[in-house]
């Protein structure tokens, strides 16, 4: 009974330790995070300013955003500062994450997942600057087309500032996101799960999901759908590519060691 005590014991030491490394984690990425809103809530309007841009592009000197609720443009403000904040503390954020995670990996192992994890927010950013520079403005001038007499009826586009910020928002996560479809099929790849045999065989099928996700996500023009489309599929094949040259590289290598103990024989 003794020995059972003494073994949980030995068990719960090493549990009590990784609990206290993560909390102390989680409180560096809180820290970083809070100190990232106060900046970012400090400059908050010239923020404003930069995802508002798009829609001036756009709507020319006409363009205008309003607020219906009293305490809706605070509440935007706090909205931009959390959002430019998040951006902003990431590379704290992921450097804790891979601080925690690196320990109980092997060297193999390190040097397969760190690209990955630098090739994330490269990624992402490729993906909110296609939206930001590219897409939002194209869809806001296709939206602002509307403007004018329908039926009999002067129309105007007159946006809330609450909503403007969270069609942006969703723009900037969805085409970033989706630009991660690269480090998911590879990670995918390393693990065994799926070959690139059996993702050249889905191809049809990607393309399918491609096309859907993208008339979720965007407005329903087919400009926009289009500008989230063609590059996840050039991503797709890209990913292809990336593992033939992943697979060589490992058929070489197996090669090389079968040689090395019939050379020592």
């Amino acid at each position: 009974m003794a020995f059972e005590i003494k073994d949980l014991d030995e068990t719960q030491a090493p549990l009590m330790e990784h609990l206290i490394e993560l909390r102390s984690r989680l409180l560096r990425c809180i820290a970083a995070l809070a100190v990232a809103f106060g900046i970012c809530l400090y400059y908050v309007n010239p923020i404003l300013g930069f995802l508002v841009q798009p829609l001036r592009d756009a709507a020319g000197p006409a363009g205008k955003l309003i607020y219906t609720k009293l305490y809706e443009a605070f509440f935007v403000d706090l909205k931009v500062a959390v959002f430019a904040a998040f951006m902003l503390s990431f590379p704290v954020i992921a450097n804790q994450l891979w601080a925690f995670i690196a320990p109980g990996l092997y060297a193999k192992e390190k040097k397969a997942f760190l690209p990955f994890l630098l090739a994330t927010p490269v990624l992402f950013g490729m993906g909110a600057a296609l939206a930001y520079y590219v897409v939002m403005p194209t869809a806001f001038a296709w939206m602002l087309g509307f403007q004018g007499s329908h039926g009999g009826v002067e129309m105007q586009a007159l946006p809330s500032v609450d909503d403007y910020l969270g069609l942006v928002m969703q723009f900037i996560f969805a085409f970033g996101i989706s630009f991660l479809l690269p480090v998911l099929l590879l990670l995918l790849n390393q693990a065994g799960i799926v070959s690139r045999a059996q993702l050249i065989g889905a191809r049809r099928y990607v393309i399918v999901g491609i096309t859907v996700l993208a008339a979720v996500l965007t407005p329903p023009d087919v400009g926009s759908q289009l500008m989230l489309a063609v590059p996840l599929m050039i991503l797709f094949e890209g990913s292809l590519v990336v593992m033939w040259f992943g697979e060589r590289k490992a058929a070489k290598q197996a090669a090389s060691e079968a040689e090395e103990p019939q050379a020592a024989a």
